[in-house]
């Protein structure tokens, strides 16, 4: 990769892109998988990888943990600290590569994240497992960062929706690995050692990097980093997750409240700021920016809400192993795969029906597990096939949609503003699945998860829990329609 081709900060003069030095673009997977090309996107696919895996071997052995330490309240706080954590990691990745290069920065991040699978790994309670996520998702969140700020920095404009479809490609390959690696030793009792397995991948991975990568990167000028913002959206999603602790109404809503206040105040916060976390007019819907971000938002949250409890329902309802239950949760990030590849190439009105059908898909599926996870069975394929249409068309309507919504983000970013709105993906991206988290996890215990508790409050749970986020693809519905009717120019 050459050093100049890397990410900066938001205000780093861009560097040379190969549109600019290139002759006709070529716009085929051979164009982006050959190369110099070919060598940026496995740059780009990496740090994807392990971040992903690790995603999915959490779902996968959470059952097993609670089993094994408790803290079953603080169930999708397992998710939401992850995220958040992934939050601030990505927003400080700008700096720590302007500071360190990219072999760095890999290298950094790497250490970071194996330090906190050793922490999970040694846990003896809930408490001391959610310190190792943070740590996790700290690390993960450097790693997962760079992906998207680099594709606009180092592929021509014509290659963009398949580099999107390929890092949305390394989500398919973790849903082949985590759920497999999760599955295997929760079932043979040592959920322990799933985590033991991610420290020497990390240790391979940046190893390749220290070999890969250049030393150097481009040097980004200072500027300050907008960390009001930051703590602001931060504890916006924490207060939710405080309130969701007790199956309590008035505490849950004492959580949502606050949020709420927390929220007002980034909206005035952000729209006074010199340096801003997002470009201008992403809070307003009004704007094409804020309609993409809004139907980003939609689709991801209603996404994180099905993985973090599906193998929970899965096993306890539906008398699946932890393995199978791995797999079926991880039909979401395959038909999101699957719906990036298939609709990547697209153009014209095909773009615009791949947008519109994100939220259609979703909510179709959010409808039927509502109907059909609460309903108890033997685990037969019978009961499991119709589950599982439903979790492949969520992920599927989610990845029909996902390259062109990002793709348009680049389009009608403010001029000026295009490595803002570059960074500013994965922040909407992951503040979306941690507040998805937050609320799936008030939800379900305010349902009935924690108290009463046991198959009864399960099923209650899980009614209620695809019932109330089926609202996210509704409102989805008429965000997309607005997207598609604010044409980039």
């Amino acid at each position: 990769m050459d050093p100049r081709h890397v990410p900066s900060d938001q205000h780093a003069q861009p560097a040379a892109t190969p549109q600019t030095c290139a002759g006709p673009a070529r716009t085929g997977w051979a164009a982006l998988l050959s190369g110099a090309n070919g060598v940026r996107s496995l740059a780009l696919a990496g740090g994807v990888i392990l971040h992903a895996i690790n995603v999915y071997i959490a779902t996968t052995i959470l059952p097993s943990v609670v089993q094994d330490i408790g803290g079953i309240d603080y169930y999708a706080w397992n998710t939401t600290l992850f995220v958040a954590a992934s939050i601030l990691g990505s927003a400080l990745s700008a700096r720590l590569l302007a500071r360190t290069g990219p072999r760095g920065v890999y290298i950094s991040a790497t250490l970071v994240f194996a330090a906190g699978a050793l922490i999970c790994a040694f846990a003896p309670s809930m408490p001391v497992m959610l310190g190792g996520r943070l740590i996790q998702g700290l690390g993960g969140g450097f790693l997962f960062a760079l992906s998207y700020a680099m594709i606009r920095l180092v592929f021509d404009e014509s290659l963009w929706p398949r580099a999107m479809a390929l890092v949305s490609g390394m989500w398919g390959v973790a849903t082949l690995v985590g759920p497999a690696v999760g599955g295997i030793f929760a079932e043979l009792g040592v959920w322990r050692a799933a985590f033991w397995s991610l420290i020497p991948v990390a240790a391979l991975f940046a190893l390749l990097a220290a070999t890969v990568l250049p030393k150097r990167g481009v040097k980004a000028a200072g500027s300050p980093l907008p960390l009001a913002q930051l703590v602001l959206l931060t504890a916006a999603v924490l207060a939710v997750s405080a309130g969701s602790v007790a199956p309590v109404l008035s505490r849950n809503i004492l959580g949502l409240g606050a949020a709420a206040i927390l929220s007002v105040l980034l909206i005035r916060t952000e729209s006074r700021a010199r340096h801003r976390l997002l470009p201008a007019g992403a809070l307003r819907i009004s704007t094409a920016l804020g309609a993409l971000y809004a139907t980003m938002a939609l689709l991801a949250g209603a996404v994180t809400s099905g993985e973090i409890f599906v193998p929970l329902f899965l096993q306890v309802l539906h008398h699946q192993s932890p393995l199978v239950a791995g797999y079926l949760a991880a039909l979401m990030g395959a038909g999101w795969t699957l719906g990036s590849i298939a609709s990547s190439g697209a153009s014209g009105k095909g773009i615009r029906r791949a947008i519109l059908a994100g939220p259609a898909l979703g909510l179709a599926g959010m409808l039927a597990l509502a109907v059909l996870m609460p309903n108890q069975s033997s685990g037969d394929w019978q009961a499991l096939i119709p589950i599982c249409l439903a979790l492949v068309a969520i992920g599927l309507g989610v990845g029909l949609a996902w390259p062109h919504l990002l793709t348009r983000v680049f389009q009608v970013a403010p001029a000026g503003e295009q490595d803002l709105a570059s960074a500013s993906i994965t922040t909407v991206q992951l503040f979306a699945t941690a507040l998805g988290a937050a609320l799936a996890g008030m939800v379900a215990n305010l349902a009935g998860l924690t108290d009463p508790g046991g198959i009864a409050g399960m099923m209650n749970a899980a009614g209620w829990l695809f019932g109330v986020f089926a609202l996210a693809p509704v409102i989805g519905v008429f965000t997309a329609l607005r997207v598609v009717r604010l044409r980039p120019s």
